[in-house]
C-alpha cells in the first residue's frame, strides 16, 4: 500500500492534518493543498493514485478540479467531500467523474475501505484491459486460409453456431481446437455471457471436481472458504471443457448428471444449484476408442457429440500455411524495434515442414525465429524446427516414423520447458503419468 499515493484537498488545516495523519498511518503516500490551483499544480507533479476533494475551497469547487484532474488521468479515482449534501449535488458529481460523493464528517476508517475497494476495482479493470489486449492479440481466424478442409469446417461452424446442443470438437494438439471454441462462443447468442474453459489433461479428480463444481467451506481439508465452480460462474454463457478425453471417470458421471438436469451441487453442499450453460467440449483422442477400452463413459460420449466438429491437421492444409504464418507473425512483437516478415525461401522451408505440434508449433517457430534473426527478412537459416535437450539444432525431416517424430516432439518440448515433465505434460495436454511412460519408452533423458 507504501506506493499508493493519495492527494487530500481541503482548506481547512484540521481536517487535512487528521486525514494526513490517518492516511500515512494506513502506509499511503500523501499530498495537500488548501486551493484549486495548488491542487492542480500537484495532480500535474505528483500524479496520485487518487483523490480525497472538498466540495468547496475559496477559489472554486470539487466540479472545477473533476473536470481538470480527468483531463490529465481520467483513471485517478475520485473522492467528493461536503458538509452541503444533496441529491442533486451527488449526482452532477459524479457526471463529473467522481467515484464517491461523501458528507462530512466522513468516519476515517470508513474513508479508507473506500479508498482500498476503488483501488482493487481499478487492479481488477486493468487487468481485463490486459486480458482483453493479450487476447485480441493473440486470436487467430480459426478459418483462416483457403483449403478445402478449412472451408468446409467454416461452412460447418456457421450452420451450428447458435445451437445450444453440445459441440464435441476433435483434433489433433495444437491445431486451433480453443480457437474455434471462443469463435463459436462470440458469433453464438451467448456471445455477451460468460466464455470459462478448463484443461482437463493431468487434473486430478478432487482438483478437476472442485474446479467443475466449486465447494462449501469446509468441505475438504483446506477448503477454509466457500468456492464457485466454473459451471456456476459460466451461469448462461458457454463452459469450454478442453481434452475432455482425460477427465477422470467419476467426474464424468457427475459432470453428464449436470448436463442432463440441468443443477448440481458443490461438493459438501445439500442445495442443488441450477445452471443454464451451452458445453463446448474438444479431444485430440478417438473417443469412440476410449469408450472401447473403458477410459470414457459411453452415455457422456453420445451426450457431447451430438455436434462434432473435425479440424484438420496443418499438415492437411499446407496451402493455409503463407496465410496463418504471415499472421501469426504479425502478433508476435517485433524483436529489437524491428518489423519482419518471411522471405520466399523461408515460407518455403515452412511449407515443407510436416508439423506434428501443428498451429502451436508453428507459432514457437516463428517466435523463435523473431529472436534469432538478424536481418530484417526471416530467412530458412533462421527458422530452428527441433531444439534437442543437447543444444544441438536439427532440420525438419518428414522421412520419419510417427513414433520419431512423436519422440523428437516430446524432445523439442521438454528443451523449451527446461526439463520441467509437469509444464511439458501441459503442453503437451497429456497426464504427467504418460509423458513419464513416454519419456520412458523413448530413452529420453529429462535433465
Amino acid at each position: 500500500m507504501s506506493s499508493k499515493r493519495i492527494l487530500i484537498v481541503d482548506d481547512e488545516d484540521s481536517i487535512r492534518f487528521g486525514v494526513h495523519a490517518f492516511l500515512e498511518s494506513q502506509g499511503y503516500r500523501v499530498f495537500e493543498a488548501d486551493s484549486c490551483q495548488k491542487a492542480k499544480e500537484l495532480f500535474q507533479a505528483s500524479t496520485p493514485d487518487a483523490a480525497v476533494i472538498d466540495y468547496r475551497l475559496h477559489d472554486g469547487t470539487a466540479l472545477d478540479l473533476l473536470r481538470a484532474f480527468k483531463q490529465v488521468d481520467p483513471g485517478v479515482p475520485l473522492i467528493v467531500l461536503t458538509a452541503y449534501g444533496t441529491i442533486e449535488l451527488a449526482v452532477e458529481a459524479v457526471k463529473e467523474g467522481a467515484e464517491q460523493f461523501l458528507t462530512k464528517p466522513i468516519e476515517l476508517p470508513v474513508l479508507h475501505a473506500i479508498l482500498k475497494r476503488l483501488f482493487a476495482n481499478q487492479r481488477l479493470q486493468r487487468q481485463q484491459r490486459a486480458v482483453a489486449t493479450r487476447e485480441s492479440r493473440e486470436r487467430v481466424d480459426p478459418f483462416a486460409g483457403q483449403s478445402a478442409a478449412i472451408k468446409k469446417l467454416a461452412a460447418q461452424a456457421i450452420k451450428i453456431r447458435g445451437t445450444s446442443s453440445p459441440v464435441l470438437i476433435l483434433g489433433e494438439t495444437g491445431s486451433g481446437k480453443s480457437q474455434l471454441a471462443k469463435w463459436l462462443h462470440r458469433n453464438g447468442p451467448r456471445a455477451e455471457e460468460p466464455f470459462v474453459d478448463l484443461n482437463c489433461a493431468g487434473l486430478s479428480h478432487d482438483f478437476l471436481e472442485a474446479e467443475l463444481f466449486g465447494h462449501e467451506k469446509g468441505a475438504f481439508t483446506g477448503a477454509v472458504v466457500a468456492k464457485c465452480g466454473l459451471l456456476e460462474v459460466a451461469d448462461g454463457g458457454t463452459v469450454f471443457l478442453d481434452e475432455i478425453g482425460d477427465m477422470d471417470m467419476r467426474v464424468q458421471s457427475k459432470l453428464l448428471k449436470a448436463l442432463e438436469e440441468k443443477r448440481f451441487r458443490r461438493l459438501g453442499a445439500v442445495r442443488e444449484r441450477e445452471i443454464d450453460i451451452a458445453l463446448i467440449a474438444a479431444t485430440h483422442k478417438d473417443l469412440a476408442e476410449e469408450v472401447g477400452k473403458g477410459t470414457f463413459r459411453s452415455d457422456l460420449y453420445f451426450r457431447i457429440s451430438a455436434i462434432p466438429l473435425l479440424v484438420p491437421a496443418l499438415r492437411d492444409r499446407i496451402e493455409d500455411i503463407p496465410v496463418l504464418a504471415s499472421t501469426l507473425l504479425a502478433q508476435i512483437p517485433a524483436s529489437r524495434g524491428r518489423q519482419l516478415d518471411l522471405s520466399d525461401e523461408a515460407m518455403g522451408t515452412l511449407c515443407s515442414y510436416a508439423w506434428p505440434g501443428n498451429i502451436r508449433e508453428l507459432r514457437n517457430v516463428l517466435e523463435r525465429a523473431t529472436l534469432l534473426c538478424e536481418h530484417d527478412r526471416i530467412m530458412p537459416h533462421d527458422l530452428r524446427f527441433n531444439l534437442m535437450l543437447g543444444g544441438t539444432l536439427a532440420c525438419p525431416d518428414t522421412n520419419l516414423t510417427l513414433e520419431e517424430v512423436e519422440r523428437q516432439h516430446i524432445e523439442r518440448v521438454l528443451a523449451e520447458e527446461e526439463g520441467r515433465v509437469a509444464q511439458a505434460a501441459l503442453r503437451l495436454a497429456v497426464p504427467r503419468s504418460t509423458l513419464y511412460l513416454k519419456i520412458k519408452s523413448y530413452g529420453i533423458k529429462t535433465s
